[in-house]
């Protein structure tokens, strides 16, 4: 089972995917935003951070920074809609794995592994 901090701002995937990975084993801290996922690494340690990259306040790149400077060694997964934006993740955090939305929940949980077990 992993730890794991979610910073999603749409509501209903925010809850779909929490649901997902609960489902899969998982314990999960969501957030509606970049903001309070960063106010939300200070519960942490978690072994992972899956954020979506457009938010509100700070987006998912800062939140990535900041988690990464807090717990280095945390593993970091970006989700996004925009390829220009997952094109930017990447070169910023090149550990990082990037999925485009829409992304399906058997992807999504499988990385998840993939990324835990590594």
């Amino acid at each position: 089972m992993a730890r794991i901090l979610l910073a999603e701002d749409d509501n209903s995937l925010r809850g779909f995917l929490a649901r997902a990975l609960v489902k899969a084993g998982h314990e999960v801290v969501d957030c509606e935003n970049g903001d309070d996922a960063i106010v939300a690494l200070d519960d942490g340690p978690y072994d992972l951070l899956l954020t979506d990259i457009v938010m509100p306040g700070a987006d998912g790149i800062e939140v990535a920074r900041v988690a990464a400077q807090r717990q280095p060694g945390l593993r970091i997964m970006f989700i996004t809609g925009f390829a220009a934006v997952a094109l930017s993740a990447a070169q910023a955090s090149p550990q990082a794995k990037v999925l485009s939305k829409p992304v399906h929940l058997r992807d999504l949980v499988g990385e998840v592994e993939r990324m835990i077990a590594a």
